[in-house]
C-alpha cells in the first residue's frame, strides 16, 4: 500500500477530535512529502538535526512536533519554528524553552512528558512529581512556554490490559489537574502504531504514529 493509502486508513479509524501525528524520523523527505500530497500536515521527529534539515528542505506550513528527549543546549534552534513538544521532562528543560521563546517573540506549546511504563528505557515526570509542580508553579511563570497537555508512552507490551492500565494512570493525573489545580489542559497525547486504538478508547487526544504510514524503518 502506499503512504497515502496508509494515512487514509488511519484516519478512518480515528476518534473524532484526535490529532494525528505522522512520526517521520529516519524517513527520508520524499516520504514525507507523499504524506503531505495526501493532507497530512503534523510531523514528529525525534532529533534535532535532522528535525532542523526537514524543516529547511520542506513546506513551511507543516507543524513540526518534537517528540524525543530534547537536550536543553538544543532548544535554540528549534525554537523558531517548533510546533509543540511533546517532550519536557525537567523544569530546567521547560526554563531554557521559555527563554529561548521569548527571544524569538514566541509562545511554544509544550507537554510535560509523564513516566507510565515499567520499562526503564522510557522516563519523564512521575505523576506525584506533575501535581507537585501544578501545585508549586503557575502558568505566569513561564509566559513563553505553555504547557498544555502531558504525554507518556505505554510500556512495550502484548499485555493490553496492563497497557489500557498505563494509559489510564495518565489520563486520571490530566482529569486531576484540571479539576482540582485548574490547569487548563486541552491536550494527552499518548498511543503510537501499536496500541493508539486502546490510547484513544482512554482518551488520548493525539497519536503519534510511523511506521503503519511510512513502513518499516531501516
Amino acid at each position: 500500500m502506499s503512504i497515502a493509502s496508509n494515512l487514509a486508513q488511519i484516519k478512518s479509524t480515528l476518534h473524532a477530535g484526535v490529532e494525528l501525528i505522522a512520526v517521520s524520523k529516519t524517513y527520508p523527505p520524499e516520504a514525507l512529502m507523499e504524506a503531505y500530497a495526501a493532507g497530512q500536515r503534523h510531523f514528529g521527529e525525534n532529533r534535532v538535526q535532522e528535525l532542523t534539515e526537514k524543516h529547511e528542505y520542506l513546506n513551511k506550513d507543516i507543524r513540526w512536533h518534537m517528540i524525543g528527549s530534547l537536550q536543553r543546549n538544543k532548544v535554540k534552534y528549534i525554537a523558531p519554528y517548533i510546533h509543540l513538544i511533546h517532550s519536557v521532562d525537567s523544569i530546567e528543560l521547560l526554563d531554557e524553552i521559555n527563554k529561548h521563546a521569548g527571544r524569538n517573540h514566541r509562545i511554544i506549546s509544550c507537554l510535560l512528558q509523564v513516566y507510565i511504563a515499567t520499562e526503564e528505557t522510557k522516563h519523564g515526570f512521575l505523576p506525584e512529581e506533575v501535581l507537585q509542580f501544578f501545585k508549586q508553579h503557575e502558568q505566569e511563570e513561564y509566559p513563553n512556554a505553555h504547557i498544555i497537555g502531558l504525554m507518556g508512552m505505554a510500556s512495550f507490551t502484548n499485555n493490553e490490559d496492563q497497557v489500557r492500565a498505563e494509559f489510564r494512570v495518565l489520563k486520571s493525573l490530566f482529569d486531576t489537574l484540571n479539576s482540582e489545580h485548574h490547569a487548563g489542559l486541552n491536550t494527552l497525547s499518548m498511543g503510537m502504531s501499536g496500541d493508539y486504538r486502546i490510547a484513544m478508547e482512554e482518551g488520548s487526544t493525539h497519536v503519534r504514529i510511523g511506521s503503519s504510514i511510512f513502513g518499516v524503518r531501516n
